[in-house]
């Protein structure tokens, strides 16, 4: 217990005098989490910028414009004379889509003949684009019907026979774990914390590659037993990272739409132990820190898409699926969206927590490898 005080008390005093490492324990994950929580504004798409090439100039096509304009979602920014203009301006992105309203549009509505009303949306984003696409189609099919049901009720139709007639069939739409259709509630917590993975790897390998001068140093302070030495140097971490981890979790909390548990604070101390461990493993396995940092950063930027938040893990290629798994980051993210989404504890989700627990366990594998360099000093040469 003497030797891991020993290793545990050298490490607090590298960090009290090292400016960096406060910055990347502490300054950064605090930084990022109000970031985090802040950049998505109110949490929805207001106002997207859309245009409208009008080739009709008349009341009801007036109308129309207003009635799109009127949405929360989109703003009728550009009136175009043609569809090539409008076009132009989509590939500038000074719009993301725009709508062309034809030529004899009143006639043929009023006269129950079929009317297109085509619609253009920049789908290089995603996200935009499918809210551009699908607010522009729910306003036409209601614009496209009005002067139908107006000419319905000049002919002693009622409103509502009209739209039972039109729309027999309508949508009660109820979205799970985020009624609010909040971007913000989805994105923040896993996008922080794919970040925050990112700062702990390469954190760590950047501290076990300062020791390549000291090797023998922090060995003799364990009384020369690795295991005390790897769990007295990477326990000041923890700490730091979990307080950081906390506080990051609270502000969410406070400033975002998270709700904070205990479940979701025992997952990121999990998060916290199993990135550590991991990026210990990596370096016994070969004390070059250039290279380790470059394979932690690499891995910490697909945990972005490996984690399952931007793209299903079951669309991807097989190859990739089986990849998923080998990253804490995707077990933390199911682990924290069953306890957001679903509510089902941790039974629900044992495997992932079990993995995740296993993570830990990887140091133990290349320890003596890792006592093996110092000793011999190809720990020392590394760069």
């Amino acid at each position: 217990m003497r030797a891991f005080w020993s290793v545990a008390r050298r490490e607090v005093l590298t960090i009290a005098h090292s400016p960096l490492l406060w910055v990347a324990t502490i300054g950064l994950p605090l930084f990022s989490a109000v970031f985090m929580s802040t950049i998505f504004g109110s949490g929805a798409m207001q106002n997207i910028g859309i245009g409208v090439v009008d080739e009709e100039f008349t009341s009801t096509s007036r109308s129309i414009i207003r009635t799109i304009d009127s949405s929360p979602t989109l703003a009728v920014t550009h009136h175009f004379a043609s569809s090539t203009e409008a076009l132009a301006a989509i590939k500038r992105r000074e719009i993301y889509g725009y709508f062309v309203l034809p030529h004899n549009l009143t006639r043929n509505l009023t006269q129950g003949s079929r009317v297109t009303i085509p619609y253009y949306y920049h789908y290089a984003f995603m996200s935009v684009g499918a809210q551009v696409e699908s607010t522009l189609r729910t306003l036409l099919t209601i614009v496209s019907i009005d002067p139908i049901v107006v000419t319905a009720n000049e002919m002693g139709v009622s409103e509502n026979v009209v739209e039972s007639f039109l729309e027999p069939t309508t949508s009660d739409i109820h979205p799970i774990g985020n009624a609010s259709l909040n971007y913000g509630t989805y994105l923040t917590e896993p996008f922080f914390f794919i970040m925050f993975q990112i700062v702990m790897l390469i954190t760590m390998v950047y501290v076990l590659g300062t020791e390549r001068s000291h090797g023998k140093e922090w060995l003799t302070a364990a009384k020369d037993n690795i295991f005390t030495a790897i769990v007295g140097k990477s326990a000041p971490y923890v700490c730091c990272f979990v307080a950081s981890g906390m506080a990051a979790l609270c502000i969410m909390s406070r400033i975002g739409n998270l709700t904070l548990s205990w479940g979701l604070v025992g997952a990121m101390v999990g998060l916290v132990m199993a990135s550590i461990s991991l990026a210990i493993f990596l370096y016994s396995l070969y004390p070059h820190m250039a290279l380790i940092l470059s394979l932690v950063s690499m891995i910490g930027s697909l945990g972005a898409t490996l984690s399952g938040v931007t793209f299903p893990i079951n669309s991807m290629y097989p190859i990739f699926r089986h990849v998923a798994p080998l990253l804490p980051i995707r077990h933390f993210t199911i682990i924290t969206q069953n306890m957001l989404y679903t509510e089902g504890g941790y039974k629900a989700v044992w495997e992932h927590v079990v993995v995740l627990v296993a993570f830990c366990l990887l140091p133990l594998i290349t320890a003596t490898r890792m006592r093996k360099s110092i000793i011999s000093g190809s720990y020392e040469k590394s760069k």
